[in-house]
């Protein structure tokens, strides 16, 4: 997945500042990644093998598709630059 540049304003237009869109950015990035990292081990869970030896474990043909199929997927941090730039973020600030 090739790196493409952002123009910062038009991330600033879709929030106060510049600094408040990278703190939405990087608040929705974690979200996602550990929605992915649930996912991930919910599907490996069911490859989970026993290692009663020290002895080395082979491959799982299954368990390395997966674990290859996750790696192809959108970094959680390219995931919400598309969600803020599409609105589909909304955030607010907190009452004291």
């Amino acid at each position: 997945m090739a790196l493409e540049p952002l123009d910062l304003s038009v991330i600033d237009n879709h929030a106060e500042n510049i600094y408040e869109a990278i703190v939405v950015l990087s608040n929705r990035a974690r979200q996602i990644n550990e929605e992915m990292k649930i996912r991930l081990n919910q599907e490996l869970e069911t490859f989970s093998t026993r290692m009663d030896s020290e002895e080395e474990v082979e491959a799982n043909p299954e368990q390395t598709r997966i674990s290859i199929e996750f790696e192809k997927l959108p970094k959680p941090t390219q995931k919400a630059v598309d969600d803020l730039m599409s609105d589909r973020i909304s955030y607010r600030y907190k009452e004291e």
